[in-house]
């Protein structure tokens, strides 16, 4: 990824990540993420172990060796972006489900080409501000909105805030 700036090679791999696990493409996930990713979750429990299910290989996308059933088909969950948007080492990444009524964004951190850390926010307005500092006062600074998830937008979800 030689010549890239940092947000587009990262942006790449957050993307390969995705396409991985959409085909199944366990050793693919596993290239992409640190052996210990640490994990975040905010959001209703009943959709926390999702994303896990994925990364560790127990979900039922990764049964490749028989069609999956009926069951499986509507109980796993199927993550497809609907917009990326990186800033340095961050790549927030905002989808959604209309039949299961979910939106969901992953803040994942990527070192050296390498997935560190996710955190994932189901059902939750998320709002990216950069917290600079001033300049010319001692002890201030301000907050400048640099992203902010949209598909939440017709529901009634707590917001959170990140400030980078």
């Amino acid at each position: 990824m030689a010549g890239q700036n940092e947000e587009e090679s990262n942006t790449m791999v957050v993307s390969a990540l995705y396409e991985a696990l959409s085909s199944g493409d366990v050793d693919t996930v596993h290239w992409l993420l640190a052996p210990a990713i640490e994990r975040w979750f905010h959001g209703p429990h009943c959709h926390q172990q999702h994303m896990v299910q994925l990364l560790t290989g127990k979900s039922s996308n990764f049964t490749s060796t028989t069609a999956p059933s009926a069951k499986q088909m509507t109980s796993s969950f199927i993550f497809r972006p609907v917009s990326i948007f990186a800033l340095g080492s961050l790549v927030l990444v905002e989808g959604g489900n209309r039949s299961r009524n979910v939106t969901w964004v992953h803040a994942w951190s990527v070192t050296e080409g390498i997935i560190t850390h996710v955190r994932e926010y189901f059902n939750t307005s998320v709002t990216a501000t950069r917290f600079e500092k001033s300049k010319t006062l001692l002890n201030s600074g301000s907050c400048r909105h640099v992203w902010e998830s949209k598909l939440c937008d017709s529901m009634s979800v707590p917001g959170l805030i990140l400030v980078l």
